[in-house]
């Protein structure tokens, strides 16, 4: 158990930490906001109720930080969201039913995005079980908004409401992402790939020091995604934050800045 713990914490990567403003001493306030995720739906159409909650155990986050449900009274916020989730999985059946091939954009980033770059016709066939009339499975000219696009919301709200105060936000990601609808908005971004949140929180907190680094490359937009070729690794566009750090593979952050040892020198490219 301690061993696996440990492979936790050291897997969490941070991005960003503008101006050092992590890690943050224990027994500060802390605003944690709630998170609203509407109903979505699976690969075959069944359905996760809507909820609006905490993201996280709030007596977990309590070990660490006095909490407040008042941002005004709260030192910092600390904001748990999810990477852009695909509402429809990449396929609906809404647009078959209209006439459409009903596959759509599996999205990468919260807001809408309509596909202008894709192929016009799919490399692959349709799927001769679920409907072997599809031939293509083109979704140029399609759109697409992630079923959690209130986590993008919940991080502009709370950077309205704690003003200059810092704004942290940690992200569990399945997938990449597009970070350039709100890192410029935070102070401070740390990742992981499904961990425990007492692990980000001991990142968090300065119990221990982030080691982790990206091990994919997160886009700089859609586009590049679009344009990347199946078989050749590291060919998008990276994003690049405000710090002028590139969110590419091997990329991550330590208390000293970018991270340089013997596993960065491995990759370099």
């Amino acid at each position: 158990m301690k061993a696996g713990y440990e492979a936790q914490v050291k897997s969490v990567v941070m991005l960003k930490n503008k101006e050092a403003a992590l890690p943050i001493k224990q027994k500060k306030t802390v605003y944690n906001p709630k998170i609203y995720t509407p109903v979505s739906t699976d690969w075959w159409g069944i359905p996760t109720p809507a909820t609006f909650e905490y993201p996280v155990d709030l007596n977990l986050i309590k070990k660490y930080y006095k909490v407040t449900d008042n941002a005004a009274e709260a030192d910092f916020a600390m904001v748990f969201v999810r990477n852009p989730q695909s509402k429809e999985a990449g396929y609906s059946e809404t647009d078959r039913k209209n006439g459409g091939n009903g596959y759509v954009p599996i999205s990468l980033q919260y807001e809408t995005y309509t596909v202008t770059t894709a192929r016009a016709h799919s490399i692959a066939a349709g799927d001769p079980v679920i409907d072997p009339e599809i031939k293509d499975r083109s979704f140029k000219g399609k759109s697409s908004t992630a079923s959690n696009i209130m986590d993008l919301r919940t991080i502009e709200d709370t950077k309205m409401l704690m003003g200059d105060k810092p704004v942290i936000v940690s992200v569990t990601a399945d997938k990449p992402m597009i970070f350039a609808e709100f890192e410029n908005l935070v102070d401070a971004i740390v990742l992981n790939f499904g961990v425990s949140t007492q692990a980000v929180m001991d990142i968090v907190s300065g119990k221990a020091e982030p080691s982790g680094l990206l091990p994919l490359q997160m886009p700089a937009n859609m586009e590049t995604v679009e344009a990347q070729k199946e078989d050749v690794p590291f060919d998008m566009i990276p994003y690049q934050d405000s710090e002028g750090n590139m969110y590419d593979f091997g990329f991550g952050l330590d208390w000293n800045g970018v991270i340089k040892d013997e596993r960065t020198q491995k990759f370099k490219r």
